[in-house]
């Protein structure tokens, strides 16, 4: 009896100090989480302009797993939401939109948010940059350290993406910061990794929001020379019509021709929410926009080298998984689109890069088509926490231990403009008109080099792109009668995965156009 009771104490006095043991042999997370970002800003992409310069972040892919074809979001709230429940859009309960536009509310009780969970299992939680998920931010309940641009509670700043944020610390009332928005983040997430703000002993994870490149497209004073007489392609469909797409695609239209023939923004100047009436810096032709966007992301690859170094000079780079990604990307001229939201590669498709040297392959290129619902199992995953509830996507590893290795998961995308939760589950009659973009709900599959498109419209066009063979999706396969048993497939695939993620809307999807066949 004695023997076991000193056993029993043995096992209390050490079961503290192997929990921190436990801990402190838990790698570290950084998100670098980019705004508006595509993939083809970014120098490793194949798709990328042959002018781009990004030499730090494809030193990150060289140093880790590229993804080829990532579909983290639709636009900046939704893909925010997921990021913080580990559910697409429909999933996510009570967050609606309040207001004037960014405003936004949530009720944690119904909706918590995945970051708890990690403060209760010894790690520091951080978030930096631009928050965009209701006016309750979770500093101490979600988030052990806080300095965000809170864009839904301060409404009349929400436009001052590049300078002049309101910054809101740890909960404190908001003080306006001067500086180029991307370096204060920057700075701040140095101060927090070299050991500021937080428990040494303790690991961290660090969500890093970035306001670039999202519109007005500012770029850093320091590189508004970059790229000299640059001239771009113009996309084959900058113009309508637009053959073998839905109805909505015939009547977008951002850009108009100069008096030269080349492609200029429509009305002059950028009109995207909260920042309408932004003018090109070098102009309004559309290689003159091409030019600002791409200077803009030159400030965000010095960040990546900058966070990179601070890894390596604390000593925790091979304890750190670092993912570099982006709320989705943006269309400049595809499909004729100035904006983000549409269901193609080229408005919606992010760069996604992982890496943590010494645990990950160095140089490797996964081609599996893969979500933002992904990356918090993998979280869990590295962590090695079991999920607090059930989430939508799949956890990565598999992928992050032989990227070329089989994945069965098809990637679902949605788009239901701003609804969310339960106000999902009734589809919009008419919803192409009463969106800002002039895009109606639509839902997307992607498996292999396919890609599935249904647009929630009555009577529409279903889509689908050879992504390996026409990548800029210009050949509707869907309306090609060889294909019929493959769109058959996709089209019960899509339904299965709806209902697998028990989204309401999957009982009221409107019927698709029938074809002759």
């Amino acid at each position: 009896m004695r023997r076991l009771f000193l056993f029993c104490l043995l096992i209390l006095v050490l079961a503290p100090h192997a929990a921190v043991k436990a801990a402190k042999d838990r790698p570290n997370i950084l998100l670098i989480y980019t705004d508006d970002q595509s993939h083809r800003t970014v120098g490793c992409y194949p798709e990328s302009y042959d002018f781009v310069r990004t030499p730090h972040i494809d030193a990150l892919a060289k140093r880790g797993v590229r993804f080829t074809h990532a579909y983290i979001g639709t636009w900046c709230l939704p893909s925010r939401a997921t990021l913080l429940t580990g559910h697409h859009p429909y999933g996510v309960k009570s967050l609606r939109m309040a207001g004037k536009y960014p405003g936004s509310t949530y009720d944690p009780k119904q909706c918590p948010f995945w970051p708890s969970v990690f403060r209760k299992n010894g790690y520091t939680t951080a978030q930096i940059g631009k928050w965009h998920t209701g006016t309750d931010t979770g500093f101490g309940r979600d988030w052990d350290y806080q300095v965000v641009w809170n864009r839904p509670r301060h409404v009349e700043n929400s436009g001052n993406y590049f300078y002049d944020q309101l910054i809101e610390i740890n909960g404190q009332k908001a003080k306006v910061v001067k500086g180029y928005s991307t370096d204060n983040y920057t700075r701040w997430a140095q101060e927090f990794i070299r050991g500021a703000n937080r428990q040494q002993d303790k690991p961290w994870y660090l969500w890093l929001c970035y306001g670039a490149v999202h519109g007005p497209f500012t770029p850093a004073k320091r590189h508004l020379d970059l790229y000299p007489n640059l001239r771009v392609p113009t996309p084959k469909d900058i113009y309508p019509p637009r053959a073998g797409k839905p109805d909505y695609m015939q009547k977008i239209q951002y850009w108009v021709k100069d008096a030269n023939g080349r492609p200029e923004m429509k009305g002059g100047q950028f009109g995207g929410q909260t920042v309408a009436g932004a003018r090109g810096i070098h102009g309004n032709t559309l290689s003159d926009w091409v030019r600002q966007y791409h200077q803009g992301v030159r400030g965000l690859d010095e960040s990546v080298g900058t966070l990179i170094e601070t890894l390596k000079a604390s000593g925790q780079l091979e304890n750190t998984l670092v993912v570099f990604t982006s709320d989705q990307g943006f269309g400049w001229g595809q499909h004729g689109f100035c904006r983000k939201i549409a269901p193609y590669d080229g408005t919606i498709r992010s760069p996604l890069i992982i890496s943590m040297p010494g645990t990950i392959p160095e140089g490797a290129v996964c081609r599996h088509p893969v979500g933002g619902v992904d990356l918090v199992p993998t979280f869990f995953s590295f962590a090695g926490l079991e999920l607090p509830w059930s989430m939508h996507g799949h956890d990565l590893t598999p992928l992050l231990k032989t990227p070329g290795g089989r994945w069965n998961h098809p990637t679902l995308a949605t788009y239901n403009q701003r609804k969310y939760g339960a106000d999902t589950d009734t589809i919009p009659p008419n919803s192409s008109a009463i969106d800002p973009g002039g895009v109606p709900w639509w839902v997307s599959l992607a498996r292999g080099r396919f890609k599935y498109i249904r647009t929630l419209e009555k009577d529409q066009v279903e889509e689908l792109y050879d992504l390996k063979n026409d990548p800029d999706e210009l050949q509707n396969l869907a309306l090609d009668p060889r294909h019929a048993r493959r769109l058959a497939r996709f089209r019960s695939a899509t339904v299965e995965e709806l209902k697998r993620t028990r989204a309401g809307m999957v009982n009221n999807l409107p019927p698709v156009k029938q074809l002759r066949r």
